[in-house]
């Protein structure tokens, strides 16, 4: 799976309705179904975590999603087809897919949908991937 396979995977998610816990495009989808969908897409099947509430505490540990996307840690502007671990506010935690180097597809729970957009400001980034270069 390249970058741009993934990039272009999740633009065409873009609409799909929001759903907590959606890994189905057809009944919605959520930030990490988005991951899930867009990496199917790509060929690449994977079990991501369920099961979790829209808000914690605790910083999720993404390296189990990490390992199973083969994504390697990244740094500095993104490139199509990065993933990103946000926090939009206290307690929340977010996964997005880079599609330029400000602009992310995400599932969107005030919108109810995957949006396609600029990478808000007062987002903090906590984790950057990308997928294994092919070179």
């Amino acid at each position: 799976m390249t970058g741009d396979e993934l990039a272009r995977a999740a633009l065409e998610l873009v609409g799909t309705r929001w759903k907590l816990h959606g890994r189905d495009p057809r009944h919605g989808l959520d930030c990490v179904g988005v991951l899930a969908v867009a990496a199917a897409s790509c060929g690449q099947r994977v079990a991501l975590p369920n099961g979790y509430p829209l808000r914690s505490r605790r910083v999720p540990d993404p390296e189990d999603i990490v390992r199973q996307l083969s994504l390697e840690p990244a740094s500095g502007s993104c490139l199509p087809g990065d993933v990103l671990l946000l926090r939009p506010g206290p307690c929340q935690y977010h996964l997005a897919i880079a599609v330029g180097q400000r602009c992310i597809v995400h599932a969107h729970c005030g919108l109810r949908q995957v949006v396609c957009g600029a990478l808000p400001e007062g987002w903090p980034t906590l984790g950057h991937w990308r997928p294994h270069s092919s070179d």
